[in-house]
């Protein structure tokens, strides 16, 4: 199946050429020709409006089922492919949010499907181990190539995982336990630590806390939930924990224009973390770790400078606490680099780096320190899946070959530029435009226009998403070129000129 798939995608003849009305007024791209994706289409194709009438029968057949109040719309991912998803109706649009954030080289890439057709690759596909106990032999090599090729600097050891939730949430649990040891040095646990935490009870589970973010996500399970703070409905009718919440920066824009008021903003909430970890430990509550992610990405595409994140690691340092690094959704090169946290310019970035979506598989790397001392304290039945290094291989040396940082960098270059005119000319709609590599955001007048556009952009051939209270943000594949940028502008400078 996966070969006969090559064969028919690589097929499909490609149109090489943008058609453009009113030039005066359009994004010209006059590099298409020579950067379009050789598995790609040639641009949107819409037949209904969106959801159409077959993905309506099957979200009714679905709400049967489960809660479908999430639910966009569904796909055809067999007719997919290169920066464009189809749906069950035929709708073929060109995808901006490629599964928030989680399709790191296109739809059926043909690298990808090649794997899935060697016969060498079957057994991992279809035996699933328990990593734990039952590793395949060739586990510690594929991990080496694949997962350990990218590490973030200073760090040698990483842990599998599934998804981004349970990589925080383990994370977590690293950190708790690095701080008990260090606390006990080299006496082991007591016997009321292992009798009292059967109990839930002190000491053997210790009053402990994360500091997180305000506008922060790091995953909806429990501990995780505890650090998450982007929408109620994440958090409304669950159990929480007693942790410390500090500020994060609310940056004004245009940045150039600004930079006096934001230094000013990121010293008041590296302030207020200083004194909540004080606040916390008189409390009796210790913040053993602090948890932040490079770009809140779920709460608004809030930024803060590399100076900003300097500082709050040197803080962490300062009093003991571990600094975890979220790059669940920034990790993986969408802002022009691979870990987002390289634009801070740091030796020593972080203790613990957690990930998972564009990475095709979840997990944490981490340094030597924070290595659980003993079996089973990190742990589930899977912890991860080996099919998915094979994966991940494989798209880091689609990334080198194609050199698609590099790739990242201009197009996100011009979709800023275009970003930036649109905002110009549209004042009164909208404004902040920001963003990293292709990893950008801009700001709507309202949330109800932001729905507005995002739907009626949508139903003219382009995928988006939102975030925050109000802003759409950008999060194409590593192969979206600057002819898809224009032929996305245009399409979305049409919408944005009937909200005038």
């Amino acid at each position: 199946m996966a070969t006969s798939l090559i064969r028919r995608q690589l097929a499909v003849p490609l149109q090489r050429t943008l058609c453009l009305r009113a030039p005066g007024c359009r994004f010209v791209s006059k590099t298409a020709a020579k950067t379009h994706v050789e598995f790609d289409y040639d641009g949107p194709s819409m037949k209904t409006s969106v959801p159409g009438p077959r993905s309506q029968e099957l979200l009714k057949q679905l709400g049967e089922i489960q809660n479908v109040g999430a639910v966009n719309f569904f796909c055809n991912y067999d007719d997919s492919r290169g920066n464009y998803l189809v749906d069950v109706d035929g709708n073929r649009m060109l995808d901006l949010y490629t599964q928030i954030s989680s399709i790191p080289i296109g739809y059926n890439h043909p690298a990808l499907l090649k794997l899935m057709a060697n016969p060498n690759n079957l057994s991992t596909f279809v035996n699933r181990p328990a990593l734990g106990i039952l590793p395949p032999e060739n586990f510690p090599d594929k991990v080496t190539e694949s997962l350990l090729s990218v590490a973030p600097s200073g760090m040698s050891r990483v842990q599998t995982m599934s998804c981004g939730s349970c990589s925080n949430e383990n994370a977590f649990k690293s950190i708790f336990i690095w701080y008990r040891n260090k606390e006990r040095g080299l006496s082991g646990p007591t016997a009321e630590d292992l009798s009292s935490c059967m109990l839930n009870q002190a000491p053997g589970c210790p009053d402990l806390s994360i500091l997180s973010f305000t506008g922060a996500f790091h995953g909806r399970t429990m501990g995780c939930l505890a650090t998450t703070h982007s929408k109620a409905i994440h958090k409304l009718d669950v159990p929480s924990l007693d942790w410390p919440i500090a500020p994060f920066p609310r940056l004004q824009y245009p940045l150039e224009e600004f930079s006096r008021e934001n230094e000013q903003e990121e010293a008041r909430c590296l302030e207020e973390v200083e004194d909540l970890i004080v606040k916390w430990r008189q409390k009796g509550k210790p913040v053993a770790g602090i948890v932040i992610e490079p770009i809140q990405s779920e709460g608004g595409d809030n930024h803060a400078t590399a100076d900003f994140f300097r500082k709050l690691r040197i803080i962490a340092q300062k009093h003991g606490c571990g600094f975890l690094v979220d790059e669940v959704q920034t990790g993986g090169g969408g802002t022009g680099k691979f870990w987002a946290h390289e634009h801070w310019g740091m030796d020593d970035p972080a203790d613990i780096v957690s990930f998972s979506k564009k990475l095709m598989t979840g997990g944490y790397f981490h340094k030597d320190e924070l290595q659980a001392d003993k079996p089973y304290r990190i742990f589930n039945t899977w912890m991860g899946d080996p099919s998915k290094n094979l994966f991940l291989a494989e798209v880091l040396n689609v990334i080198r070959r194609e050199n698609l940082l590099e790739e990242v960098a201009r197009s996100g270059k011009a979709l800023m530029n275009g970003l930036y005119e649109l905002q110009a000319q549209y004042p009164g709609l909208l404004s902040r435009a920001r963003g990293q590599g292709t990893f950008c955001a801009i700001d709507v007048r309202d949330a109800e226009t932001r729905e507005r556009i995002t739907l009626q952009t949508r139903d003219k051939g382009v995928i988006l998403g939102g975030c925050g209270e109000k802003s759409i943000r950008f999060r194409p594949a590593l192969i979206f070129k600057e002819y898809h940028v224009h032929l996305f502008l245009n399409i979305f400078n049409d919408v944005l000129a009937q909200h005038k």
